[in-house]
């Protein structure tokens, strides 16, 4: 099977960047992001090959859980049915490997203990930002470096908004993970 016959999912892609590895080598890469399609109601083509899910970890994340009482649990809610929706996706898919992305936070009580845990550090971004990843895949070789500095959420929030983005990925973890499959 030639890469641009293996279709690659991207849920909740954003930028594209967990599943630019993949496009960069000839898959078919399909990023189901809003507002052009919406996890909850997209229904997969067959034969798909693997998925990346990166459900937004706004009301999942611990960096938030000073707002978690403000936000009430409609914002858990929503947050569980996205995730829901990609869970839902890789389980009608049958994908040969997935991995869903999220950093450490409430996820865990409800998916489980992760696969594994990793800082940018740990595969060549100089900071730290525990993150967790769930699913079917290989686990990457390591390739780690010192961080330079812990990376905030208000210096998160700057990234995002010079650069007009949902979320910030790196680039090192996405490439590991491609290279790994």
């Amino acid at each position: 099977m030639k890469n641009k016959d293996k279709i690659i999912l991207d849920l909740c892609g954003g930028t594209g960047a967990w599943s630019k590895p993949y496009r960069d080598n000839g898959y078919t890469v399909i990023n189901v992001t809003l507002p052009d399609y919406d996890v909850r109601t997209y229904k997969p083509l067959d034969n798909v090959y693997g998925i990346l899910a990166a459900p937004p970890c706004t009301h999942l994340a611990v960096s938030g859980a000073r707002w978690f009482a403000e936000k009430g649990q409609n914002a858990l809610f929503e947050a569980l049915a996205i995730v829901d929706a990609c869970m839902r996706i890789i389980l009608i898919s049958h994908p040969k490997f997935w991995c869903l992305e999220n950093p450490i936070g409430r996820l865990v009580n409800y998916l489980g203990k992760p696969k594994m845990y990793f800082h940018p550090c740990d595969y060549g971004d100089p900071w730290t930002k525990k993150t967790c990843l769930w699913g079917q895949f290989n686990i990457p070789k390591k390739q780690p470096v010192e961080p330079v500095k812990k990376i905030s959420n208000s210096l998160y929030a700057t990234i995002r908004a010079k650069n007009n983005v949902k979320k910030y990925n790196t680039t090192r973890i996405c490439k590991s993970i491609f290279l790994s499959q």
